[in-house]
């Protein structure tokens, strides 16, 4: 019995399971990073993100990149050599755009650890603590500097 699946979809299960895999962490990633940006403007007093700013969608882009790079560093130490060798692969084969690369290194890691959510939920909530505090310092000290 074939499998149910959209338009463009892989039609084999285990190409289905890695496409909704890597559907799941692009879309994880994403609210990461759009949470941070929230919570950074609001923490400043300055306007939500909005969808039709190129400066905005800049800065989503840059935080994705940051924060994906953040969970390589985080999840591969500590690896076995077999893991860390397909790590490698999954950076390697994945083309030319780096959010790609590493996106692939995530799907490479959900396959291979049991508990890879839970980890991923580790190091977004010390991500998300350390980028709105950071933000909460820089604009304290500028505060100080300009007096406002």
């Amino acid at each position: 019995m074939p499998f149910r699946t959209r338009p463009g979809q892989p039609r084999d299960l285990l190409a289905l399971v890695e496409s909704e895999l890597r559907e799941r962490i692009e879309d994880a990633v994403d609210h990461v990073s759009l949470d941070v940006m929230v919570q950074a403007r609001r923490a400043h007093g300055l306007p939500a993100p909005a969808a039709d700013s190129a400066r905005d969608r800049k800065e989503f882009s840059a935080g994705v990149r940051k924060f994906l790079e953040r969970l390589r560093t985080a999840l591969l130490p500590g690896l076995a050599a077999e893991r860390q060798r397909k790590a490698d692969e999954a950076l390697a084969g994945a083309g030319e755009d780096p959010i790609a690369r590493l996106i692939g290194v995530q799907v490479m890691l959900a396959k291979e650890l049991p508990d890879y959510w839970q980890r991923f939920e580790v190091v977004r909530g010390t991500y998300t603590s350390e980028q709105v505090e950071s933000g909460r310092e820089r604009s304290g000290l500028l505060r100080r500097v300009f007096r406002r």
